[in-house]
């Protein structure tokens, strides 16, 4: 083998080992195509925002329009590591929920975004997975609501609404859990930018963690309850990260949740949390916005 042949196969080895050191080692994908909420518009941030981690390659799946033929719409659940819900329509096909249940109970990781908490009302499984939920119908026959009173979680089975928020508004974001891996370094309290504060969800609330609340005052459209705005739920072998921030773009600026989410992204995929807390991340009293 001539000199020159052979430092060309080393430069192509040195390439493809740096190419393969520069790969993501993870996949995402998302899941949107139907939603009350702007999919359109947040689904290429939520993208961005994973990639910009450097720990996921992302894709996504967009199911066919409200009221479409869905027979067709099953994702290759088990080829990510992740799946991120963006997704609050009709229902999909007895097949793929049974891909999803059975992804989850495995081991896989699964992120529920803003208003997929008002998705599948009916769907059993579905609500296990989310732990708590909102709209869609539901009542109190859902589950409790888990409310922070005297230092720890309690369930409350008043009946009442299920899903509903004032209007947007700045909030402070409280750790309950800071030994969690997704919490573990955050300050104990943060400021988020004005969004819509969710309340009143509730659910089966099974091998739940809650990880952070938020209070919502009466005189703002709240219940006067500290309400679960970050939580975890363990699903047979795999991990469900819920995150209720975001209702918009402009709210997925925010540090608070681009951090909670691709912390909560990398816990669901794999368990625990590599990522370091931003610098930039925000204080107890001012909120933090990337543009």
């Amino acid at each position: 083998m001539s000199l020159k042949k052979l430092s060309w196969m080393l430069i192509a080895v040195t390439l493809l080992a740096v190419q393969a050191q520069a790969a993501p080692p993870y996949k995402a994908l998302i899941v949107d195509g139907q939603n009350a909420h702007d999919w359109k518009n947040t689904t290429p941030v939520l993208k961005k925002i994973l990639e910009e981690s450097g720990l996921f390659a992302v894709e996504v799946a967009t199911s066919p329009a409200k009221g479409q033929d869905l027979s067709g719409f099953r994702p290759k659940f088990v080829a990510y590591d992740v799946i991120v819900s963006n997704y609050q329509g009709d229902d999909w096909p007895a097949e793929t929920r049974a891909d999803l249940v059975e992804y989850v109970q495995r081991g896989g990781g699964l992120v529920i975004y803003h208003f997929a908490c008002a998705a599948f009302p009916k769907w059993k499984e579905y609500n296990e997975m989310m732990g708590l939920g909102g709209w869609g119908g539901r009542t109190e026959k859902a589950g409790a609501y888990l409310r922070w009173k005297d230092g720890k979680i309690v369930r409350d089975n008043s009946p009442g609404k299920t899903g509903a928020h004032g209007p947007a508004q700045p909030f402070q974001i409280v750790v309950r859990e800071p030994n969690h891996p997704i919490t573990k370094g955050l300050p104990p309290a943060f400021m988020h930018v004005t969004d819509e504060l969710y309340g009143w969800l509730r659910g089966p609330g099974k091998n739940l963690t809650v990880l952070a609340t938020a209070f919502a005052p009466k005189e703002k459209g709240g219940a006067d309850e500290h309400e679960p705005i970050l939580f975890t739920v363990e699903f047979g072998k795999g991990r469900v990260f819920f995150d209720a921030l975001g209702h918009q773009p402009e709210q997925l600026k925010s540090v608070s949740f681009i951090a909670t989410l691709q912390r909560g992204a990398e816990w669901a995929a794999t368990g625990r949390v590599t990522q370091k807390v931003p610098a930039d991340f925000p204080t107890a009293d001012k909120a933090a916005v990337r543009e």
